[in-house]
């Protein structure tokens, strides 16, 4: 679909910019950043692994924990409800269940009030809707978690997450929906409506997997860098923007976007796009479920990408402290630790790097 120019004058609210939102630009330059996904982490109910349901996903709670390690931002998924509130939710619908019956509703038809009134209250005494998720493989099960939290609204983050991390808001849309220019206008603009209100000297990096979303919100803008998320060809959609890194850099490059947020397998499978991407003054960061290795992460700062992405948020970011450390820091450690301690940083010749880069792209097939 074809975009019409947008003036940021045609635009209510979107010509006041705060004075301190400039500070957000170094933002756009990564150096091996590690960005907490959903706050502290997704919630992956069905997994053994009770990291994945201790924390309640996008939720302030989530957000302030992953605050408490050494990141500069946190990602998390912000929709707009149909009395034009955005809120931040990650599923397309919400699920709720009632005298044994599932009702599912969509995010985007729900009143604040009405999303606001599944899971836990902050009001005491007040029991809200049980709150159900779907599963990949069309499962419904109960979204039980070991520390819940409410559900929240944008402007409650920025009130009520620690100042000193910065927000990479993923503008969310449905897949399966085609959106005209009018509805994402309306999105866009009670999204930024919010930010520009309250983000303040906050770092922002607006992210999006709709190519049209994109493209507009940096339009609609130029005090926060805009990235486009891609599955770097792992998945294949109808709009051939989003099947392919290349695909993706001209998307930036034409739309004056900062930069791509990739699946890592994509990275993986197609590691000499990430000297192209570079060449093009494009910062890199990835997502997905390898980012939670160390041994993957480290990886990927050799190769040069600028952030990952991750659920592990505490072991990640204590991996990458001991991974990235200078030689003399290590030497150092070991002299206070003991001659026998054994240096844990993998050690590549330029050689061996070259081999593994030619070899991952085999193994993630």
């Amino acid at each position: 679909m074809a975009l019409k120019a947008v003036h940021v004058t045609d635009v209510p609210y979107l010509d006041q910019v705060p004075d301190k939102a400039s500070l957000a630009l170094y933002s756009a330059r990564f150096s091996s950043q590690v960005v907490g996904h959903r706050g502290n982490g997704m919630n992956s109910l069905q997994s053994t692994d009770r990291r994945m349901k201790a924390l309640k996903e996008n939720s302030i709670l989530s957000f302030n924990a992953a605050a408490n390690y050494p990141i500069d931002f946190i990602e998390f998924d912000v929709q707009v409800t149909k009395d034009d509130c955005p809120v931040i939710f990650h599923d397309d619908f919400i699920l709720t269940q009632d005298n044994g019956t599932i009702y599912e509703k969509r995010i985007t038809e729900l009143s604040l009030a009405e999303f606001l009134s599944y899971g836990p209250q902050r009001e005491e005494g007040l029991a809200g809707k049980p709150l159900m998720r779907k599963t990949k493989d069309g499962k419904i099960v109960s979204w039980t978690v070991e520390i819940d939290d409410s559900a929240c609204t944008l402007k409650e983050a920025f009130e009520k997450v620690n100042p000193s991390i910065g927000f990479n808001i993923e503008l969310k849309f449905d897949d399966h929906v085609v959106y005209q220019q009018d509805c994402l206008l309306r999105v866009l603009q009670a999204v930024l409506h919010v930010v520009l209100e309250y983000a303040k000297g906050r770092p922002i990096i607006f992210s999006s997997f709709q190519p049209d979303a994109a493209l507009l919100v940096k339009k609609l803008q130029s005090a926060y860098p805009v990235f486009f998320l891609t599955n770097g060809g792992t998945e294949i959609y109808y709009d051939v923007r989003r099947n392919s890194l290349e695909e993706a850099s001209k998307l930036c490059l034409e739309g004056g976007l900062e930069g791509i947020v990739s699946e890592v397998r994509g990275i993986f499978r197609n590691p000499g796009a990430v000297n192209k991407i570079k060449e093009s003054k494009l910062s890199l960061l990835t997502y997905g479920k390898l980012n939670n290795v160390p041994e993957a992460v480290y990886m990927q700062h050799l190769m040069g990408i600028d952030g990952v992405i991750v659920d592990f948020v505490e072991e990640v970011t204590e991996a990458v402290c001991k991974l990235v450390k200078k030689p003399e820091e290590v030497e150092d450690e070991m002299l206070l630790q003991g001659e026998e301690k054994v240096q844990n940083r993998p050690q590549f010749s330029q050689r061996e790097l070259s081999f593994l880069l030619k070899l991952i792209p085999e193994l993630i097939q």
